[in-house]
């Protein structure tokens, strides 16, 4: 009888630390599924507070100067200044052959009508600095759009060292044939 009484205590100390083990898996549970709840809500929290819906003061005064920034931007690209044409240039560029050339006519955007007089006057120059920029390249560099206004960027900038009664904006390529 002893031996019987030794087992079932056995029995139900074994089945008291089964059940005291498994509410700490059932509390451990609750508390991670808390825990995902709230970090869940504060995520949306924070997302709406950021993502500017709300329409306060801060972001809407942020988003007024955007619309303000693309306007002026689509006024100014509509808005062309005079253009100054220039002839067409063909020249070599370069390569390890020698046999690949460029046929380029472009126009040139003035700021202001007063500068057409100094364009006038410059020309030769003008040319020059222009035929020297091509000639200095090769097909990779001015097939890609990037490469091409890489070349505008750095036609306006010398040509822009040498005027003094304005500046050209804008270069409009009107005709660009690689060969």
């Amino acid at each position: 009888m002893a031996e019987e009484e030794k087992e079932e205590s056995q029995e139900n100390g074994t089945e008291k630390e089964s059940k005291k083990g498994g509410g700490s898996n059932i509390v451990l549970i609750i508390v991670v599924v808390l825990l995902v709840l709230v970090l869940a809500i504060g995520g949306i929290v924070a997302y709406l507070m950021l993502s500017g819906d709300d329409g306060g003061d801060g972001t809407q005064v942020t988003q007024e100067k955007v619309e303000k920034k693309k306007r002026r931007s689509r006024s100014d690209d509509m808005t062309v200044g005079p253009m100054y044409p220039l002839d067409k240039f063909t020249v070599n560029l370069m390569s390890e052959n020698g046999r690949r050339y460029l046929v380029v006519k472009m126009n040139l955007e003035e700021d202001s009508e007063e500068l057409t007089p100094e364009l006038d006057k410059k020309t030769a120059l003008i040319r020059d600095i222009v035929i020297s920029i091509l000639s200095s390249k090769t097909v990779e560099e001015i097939t890609t759009a990037k490469g091409k206004a890489k070349l505008k960027d750095e036609i306006i900038a010398q040509i822009n060292r040498y005027l003094e009664d304005g500046e050209i904006r804008h270069i409009y390529f009107t005709e660009f044939v690689i060969q």
